[in-house]
């Protein structure tokens, strides 16, 4: 019986290398269960771990995205008879401090404060200029400054400060009463009921006011100080407009600008009167804006920003209209939105001074909030009183107040931190001021207090897309034939050394090639471009011609001493020609073809804007950051295709490309497809790149020429200096949402897709 011969390790002990090697730390069965379950442990704590991760990430998002979701919620705080008007006596108007704690009250006798906190009437102030008249009109509360119409002509402008204290850490509001010198109307007729309206800084007033049922009074007073003595010296106008409609005013606005008044009538149309010229008002009818000529109009105003009008009708309809700019003389009012309507006519309308949200009331007592932008009613308020006389919205956008016919006080708690967030505002067109129609617009940030955010996220998408599809077809034929070619034709000692160098491409920082990509490559295109285009032309030829001398030229000894799979090497020379040719063909094309300037042509024929950060320039970047991606992960899949199908082919005398094109592709397409998905969710997410190589704007033409901005970029511009909890920082959440959802929806198709194509090729 013959034994195994045993030798002797460098220990000196004797080993059988005919048995397999086992480790002397692992002799017994115990000890190799127990790193089997230590390493099972470490195994699934990583996975749980990883998972936990992306899970804890996807929650502090949602923490932010859901509150855009939460509708307003208003509620009534308190309810106070603030006043017991005499008979024949008047409610005007109201208005409330930011605190919410007085509220100043306008009847036709004077005005008057209440303590909203401690429920009681303030001292009264004295209005010096009044002399006993009444009040007969005012114009609207809560924009600064405002005018008190008096029985006898007169125009009282007057301002509330509230003076805020301090008392043991306790805070104190005391209303003051700031009185101007009266702008006397030089008119015949009396003021009307309708409240006068004014602009009013330090060295101009133009005030108007109704002295008619068909007329209008416009006052101008420049102020000016005497260099001599010190004093001011006022200097007024006064012109009487009659205005050519049927019926009588019923409501006017104007805009605090003292450019445009418009003057609702009895009939339900809208008359403009242009006083941007003082000396020589224009006038226009803009048109109908009620339902019919028997429908009057009951209340205007102008919204934060001075462009659209809110108007309410006598019918209780609701609807805001936009001043057109650049339509001609009459400068018509274009309809944008029509809201929940009233049960009965419009009474009060109270604009918000932080957005373009507003308030209206009607006689039945029915109180709706409403937003501008989205044409939205956010909340039916209910019917707190008789019928509402006036109203006010607090200045930090968190409260209404409101006046009833029996002169009690309605305080009303307002939760509305989103207003512009809609799903039409997020994803769909919209009608934003200074704009000729709806568009979708991502505009986050403005230079003035009245600018208005436009936050629609489906620029931001088509950008994603954009670049991931310019990203993607410059990338997907370059990797994908480039890996079939280096697993299935490439001599394996020069693969070798490309396929570790491809993989070392992809480990290039993307701040680096978007560094690169913005400040070199994209001038470097900008001279090239019609070469670049010239590329898919120019390349094939030069081969093909290549080709066809090594043929004619090169005696078949010689062609039969280089070696299968390095041919490769022969080739660079001749792209680098190609490349130089189409380079040099693209520039005598200018020249001949396209007057010399490309971009000239481009733009007066094709109507196309040459941007020098484009589509182009980060296809070509981003492209370059894919492809190690998917080559490597297609070469793989390609070289671990088993040996014998490929043998089997070519034994029965397939070509060796009939072989790699219908039997090594198919079989190896599950593992391209995923390579394919990983390089969209590489491109998808890229921000540096994206964010360095374009103009990163905001816009949606599928022009290569044309810039764009991605979701990912975005967020990193925009979220540093976002208020945080605001809606723009909620906002940029959202679109991190969106990138989370885009990304796993693709990895489940690529799975799904995937699993189907290993199911159908397994038999091959």
């Amino acid at each position: 019986m013959e034994t195994e011969p045993k030798t002797q390790d460098r220990t000196g002990e004797l080993a059988n290398p005919a048995r397999p090697f086992v480790s002397k730390t692992l002799k017994s069965p115990a000890s190799r269960r127990m790193v089997d379950t230590l390493a099972r442990h470490v195994v699934t704590l990583g996975g749980v771990t990883i998972i936990a991760s992306i899970l804890a990430i996807l929650f502090v998002i949602l923490y932010e995205v859901v509150p855009l979701a939460i509708p307003a919620k208003s509620a009534l705080k308190e309810s106070v008879p603030a006043l017991a008007p005499d008979a024949g006596t008047r409610l005007l108007g109201v208005d409330v401090d930011e605190y919410q704690e007085i509220a100043t009250l306008v009847t036709t006798k004077g005005i008057s404060f209440y303590s909203l906190k401690e429920r009681k009437e303030l001292p009264a102030p004295e209005i010096k200029a009044l002399k006993g008249a009444r009040i007969v009109s005012i114009s609207p509360l809560g924009r600064g400054p405002f005018l008190i119409g008096t029985s006898e002509g007169k125009l009282i402008p007057v301002k509330v400060n509230y003076e805020v204290t301090f008392v043991q850490s306790v805070r104190h509001v005391e209303p003051n009463l700031v009185e101007s010198d009266p702008i006397e109307l030089e008119s015949d007729e009396p003021l009307g009921p309708l409240g006068p309206l004014a602009y009013l800084d330090e060295a101009h007033q133009v005030a108007v006011a109704q002295v008619g049922p068909q007329s209008l009074a416009i006052a101008s007073i420049s102020i000016r100080k005497n260099m001599m003595t010190g004093k001011e010296v006022k200097e007024a106008s006064t012109q009487t407009v009659k205005l050519p409609i049927e019926g009588e005013i019923t409501a006017f606005a104007m805009d605090n600008r003292h450019d445009n008044i418009y003057a609702g009538t009895s009939k339900g149309q809208v008359v403009r009167v242009n006083v941007s010229d003082l000396d020589a008002p224009t006038i226009g009818l803009s048109g109908q804006v009620t339902s019919g000529p028997n429908v009057p109009v009951t209340k205007m105003v102008y919204l934060l920003g001075d462009r659209t009008v809110a108007i309410g009708d006598a019918e209780g309809n609701v609807s805001t209209w936009l001043q057109a700019t650049g339509a001609g003389q009459t400068h018509p009012l274009l309809p944008v939105n029509r809201f929940q309507k009233h049960d009965s006519a419009v009474t009060a309308i109270a604009i918000c001074k932080r957005n373009k949200g507003f308030v209206t009331s009607c006689a039945n007592g029915g109180i709706n909030l409403h937003y501008s932008t989205t044409g939205e009613t956010l909340i039916d308020m209910g019917r707190p009183g008789q019928g509402v006389a006036a109203l006010s919205y607090a200045p930090k956008a968190d409260g209404i107040l409101a006046l009833d016919a029996a002169g009690a006080l309605h305080l009303f708690d307002l939760h509305n931190p989103h207003p512009e967030v809609t799903l039409k505002s997020l994803f769909g067109k919209v009608q934003y001021e200074g704009y000729k129609e709806p568009e979708y617009v991502w505009q986050s940030t403005g230079g003035s207090d009245d600018f208005e955010s436009k936050l629609s996220l489906t620029p931001l998408i088509f950008g994603t897309l954009k670049a991931s599809f310019y990203a993607l077809f410059f990338a997907i034929p370059i990797a994908l034939l480039g890996a079939l070619y280096t697993s299935q034709f490439m001599h394996p000692s020069i693969r070798d050394y490309v396929k570790p160098t491809v993989e070392i491409m992809a480990g290039l920082p993307s701040v680096v090639l978007g560094f690169i990509g913005g400040l070199w490559l994209a001038p470097a295109v900008e001279r090239v471009a019609p070469g670049i285009f010239l590329l898919p032309i120019t390349l094939p030829l030069t081969i093909l011609a290549a080709l066809l001398a090594w043929r004619a030229l090169v005696p078949v000894g010689v062609r039969l001493k280089v070696r299968p799979g390095v041919e490769v090497l022969l080739l660079v020379p001749v792209v680098l020609v190609g490349l130089l040719a189409a380079f040099w063909l693209g520039s005598v094309v200018e020249h001949t073809a396209l007057n010399g300037d490309y971009r000239g042509w481009l733009s007066k024929t094709l109507h196309l804007v040459y941007d020098q950060r484009n589509s182009l320039v980060v296809g070509l970047a981003m492209g370059f950051a894919v492809i190690p991606i998917i080559f490597t992960i297609s070469e793989d899949s390609l070289s671990n295709v088993p040996k014998h199908l490929s043998a089997g082919a070519l034994a029965l005398g397939s070509t060796r490309w009939q072989t790699a094109t219908r039997i090594v592709l198919p079989t190896a397409s599950p593992g391209i497809f995923s390579a394919i998905m990983i390089g969209f969710g590489r491109a998808v997410g890229e921000t540096m790149i994206v964010l360095m190589a374009t103009g990163n704007t905001p816009i949606m033409d599928w022009s290569i020429f044309n810039g764009f901005r991605a979701l990912s970029a975005n967020i990193a511009v925009e979220l540093p200096e976002a208020p945080e909890h605001g809606t723009l920082y909620r906002v940029l959440f959202l679109a991190a949402l969106l990138l989370f959802i885009m990304t796993f929806i693709v990895n489940t198709i690529a799975e799904l897709v995937r699993l189907r194509l290993r199911k159908k090729y397994r038999f091959i």
